[in-house]
């Protein structure tokens, strides 16, 4: 990746002139969907471009309670956009149908973001007809709907449905690569070609507009074409690791491991060496990338084995 990346073709993007981001928005536009594509640095300046083209301020943005642009977004949707920020409790990170219906003052300018694969849940896939069941109800009402797809390749290995399956249902669809797909940074936002030309705006003002960004979208094409198919040795080895410490396997859908929290757990593991992270209340998780291998996960479970399984 980092050859690619040093070799990389580039040109001003700010004038559209550098040829392998340009590259880089043919080919994801095609992989979601859509008609057109945006190179942009992160996957929440994705979201936030996004929600600016498709609500208008006062409206709502609603979504599972702990989605991500709703809690790791530092209120970006009120910031940027002036939306009314709406959580919903639902199971898995997915909202039903008849949440959506029975919602107040949810309507014309107002967005649904739905999650796949589900961060807080713990890497959940949204079954498609699920999907499009709560992606019709929005639509009944005038919404828009926006997919955080930040995850969407892990959920499209998984299901074995090609990315498009669900990013082409949405209004707009974000992907992060500095995620699973091991880029250092680096996200798309896919729609129609109306909405990612006006999309551009968010993109300036939110500072995301680069000059030769083609050395980073070579990196995001690099993964493309190498890491997207490791994905489902990321998601082999989550199980492995769950069995391993006595979490059951059967939770696990994806790279992430769920696993109970309790006082002191997450300094025990580091002390041994071992890190996680937060899921939410009551749940740290495990999450397996390419930079972990077999090795790794042998010995991860040699060294956690003592502190999670008596209390999973």
């Amino acid at each position: 990746m980092l050859s690619a990346m040093a070799a990389a073709k580039v040109g001003d993007e700010q004038e559209r002139e550098d040829p392998t981001t340009n590259e880089l928005q043919r080919r994801m536009a095609e992989l979601l969907g859509h008609e057109s594509a945006l190179f942009l640095p992160t996957a929440t300046m994705a979201n936030q471009a996004a929600l600016r083209v498709l609500s208008r301020p006062g409206c709502k943005v609603v979504a599972e309670e702990r989605t991500h642009v709703l809690i790791y977004e530092w209120g970006g949707p009120a910031i940027h956009s002036g939306l009314v920020m709406h959580g919903l409790v639902a199971e898995a990170g997915r909202p039903e149908p008849e949440q959506i219906e029975e919602l107040d003052e949810f309507g014309p300018g107002s967005v649904l973001v739905l999650e796949n694969t589900h961060r807080s849940s713990g890497g959940r896939v949204w079954p498609l007809e699920e999907f499009q069941a709560t992606l019709d109800a929005a639509r009944s009402r005038g919404a828009a709907v926006h997919l955080d797809g930040a995850r969407l390749f892990n959920a499209s290995v998984a299901a074995g449905l090609e990315p498009a399956a669900w990013g082409a249902l949405a209004d707009t669809v974000t992907i992060c690569f500095s995620k699973g797909l091991g880029c250092p940074l680096g996200a798309i936002l896919a729609g129609p070609a109306e909405t990612i030309e006006q999309a551009w705006e968010g993109k300036f003002l939110l500072g995301g507009a680069l000059r030769q960004s083609g050395i980073v979208a070579a990196g995001m094409l690099y993964a493309l074409d190498h890491h997207v198919e490791q994905l489902a040795d990321d998601h082999a080895r989550a199980k492995r690791l769950a069995e391993g410490i006595g979490i059951d396997p059967a939770t696990v859908e994806t790279n992430f491991v769920p696993i109970p929290d309790e006082p002191g757990l997450r300094q025990r593991l580091l002390e041994r060496d071992v890190g996680v992270g937060g899921l939410r209340p009551g749940w740290l998780r495990a999450v397996t990338h390419l930079d972990v291998g077999d090795a790794e996960i042998d010995e991860a479970i040699e060294r956690m084995q003592e502190e999670v399984r008596v209390h999973a």
